[in-house]
């Protein structure tokens, strides 16, 4: 049987990579980047950027989990280093700063921002990206990023939008939880509607259509952070991540983080028959067991549920989420937790408010609200949003 022809794309990398001297000139080039950050050979960037003759790479900045994405763990910081293969510094801008500082620019006249995005505001790598334009606009670096495609599509825009007060760095800016945007378009859209003003040049992808979710184009695809795996996980990834503010496993330790949830004393089959039985759009919840092997619930046996998207169209995350923690919250009144602050060892906040940029919802579902009201209460951010971010789409 023929194989479904997929979409190509020629990735910002790329065109980068074909006239070097035509977008990086002479100058000094520092490269963010990670071990997704590869072209359609799965070749990494920094190694491509090393052994080209016409770039001066200097330096290597690295996200969360680091350059080569060896650190595991979600919120342990990364220290500085030398990269093994080109023998060049990397600074972690997860470490004691976030954002680049004098010394570390100390060799680098462009910052190229190279990482791959999953479409979620509760991803950090698009404020490293935010961070490093703020340092290029006060140091009088260029910046350039290269943009690659929102994997979960460039379409659906969902959930609150992040509320002044509860800025972290799982959320920056007031942008809602899923925001169907490339990291070139944030870049533009950060860059004035927040005042970075940085001087900013996006190289843009060819041949991305903004219906295209990830494993439909030819994009190589690398897990772009260690409990990211697949598409698939970050198809669901705006509806569960949200579990990473209570004490219920997100499925961590798993070979399906993500898509697995649930805890020690949750009933598979009573869970998945109550999520089934509200007929959610384009997804399936599947009782399962699981044992974690680390951070939550590690060592115990789970139930809980393997959320199956059977239509990407239809299925929408974010409430999806919101309708998978209020069953369990009405479900286990004495049981369900809220995770305790800090979290990021950073954020002196409830863990559940810092991801969800809010602390409303968490007080509805306290209140007994329906899903139908927490929903609504999303529909005039999302309305402007869509809007705004009219005037930075790119494709």
């Amino acid at each position: 049987m023929a194989r479904l022809q997929k979409r190509k794309i020629k990735l910002g990398l790329d065109k980068i990579l074909e006239s070097p001297k035509t977008f990086l000139g002479d100058y000094r080039i520092g490269l963010i980047c990670n071990q997704a950050s590869v072209n359609r050979d799965f070749i990494h960037a920094a190694d491509l950027f090393f052994e080209n003759s016409e770039i001066d790479l200097t330096t290597l900045f690295g996200p969360q989990h680091g350059i080569r994405g060896d650190v595991q763990d979600n919120m342990i910081e990364t220290s500085h280093s030398i990269d093994q293969r080109t023998g060049l510094p990397i600074y972690s801008l997860y470490s004691e700063t976030r954002i680049p500082t004098t010394e570390m620019l100390a060799n680098v006249d462009v910052i190229v921002f190279d990482l791959q995005d999953v479409g979620c505001r509760v991803y950090t790598f698009i404020y490293t990206m935010a961070n490093a334009m703020i340092a290029a606009a006060k140091f009088g670096k260029k910046f350039v990023v290269l943009d690659r495609p929102n994997p979960i599509n460039g379409i659906d825009v969902e959930g609150n939008i992040l509320e002044t007060g509860h800025e972290s760095f799982v959320g920056q800016y007031p942008i809602p939880m899923r925001h169907g945007l490339t990291c070139g378009e944030l870049a533009k859209l950060f860059n004035t509607e927040f005042k970075i003003g940085c001087n900013l040049e996006i190289i843009e992808m060819d041949g991305w259509n903004r219906e295209d979710y990830a494993d439909e184009t030819d994009t190589p695809w690398v897990l772009p952070s260690p409990n990211m795996p697949t598409v698939e996980t970050a198809v669901v990834f705006p509806a569960t991540v949200i579990f990473e503010g209570t004490k219920i496993s997100e499925g961590r330790g798993t070979t399906r983080p993500f898509e697995f949830i649930g805890a020690s004393y949750i009933d598979a089959k009573q869970y998945s028959d109550k999520l089934n039985s509200l007929n959610l759009s384009g997804v399936y919840f599947r009782d399962v067991s699981f044992l974690p092997t680390f951070q939550k619930e590690a060592g115990k046996t789970c139930g809980g549920v393997f959320v199956q998207v059977t239509d990407r169209d239809s299925f929408k995350s974010v409430i999806t989420g919101i309708a998978m923690l209020k069953t369990l919250f009405d479900m286990y009144p004495d049981k369900f937790e809220w995770k305790n602050p800090p979290y990021e060892y950073v954020y002196d906040r409830n863990p559940f408010d810092v991801v969800m940029g809010t602390d409303k919802t968490r007080i509805s579902l306290e209140n007994g609200e329906s899903l139908e009201s927490i929903e609504r209460s999303w529909e005039d951010g999302v309305a402007k949003f869509k809007e705004l971010r009219t005037d930075y789409l790119l494709y």
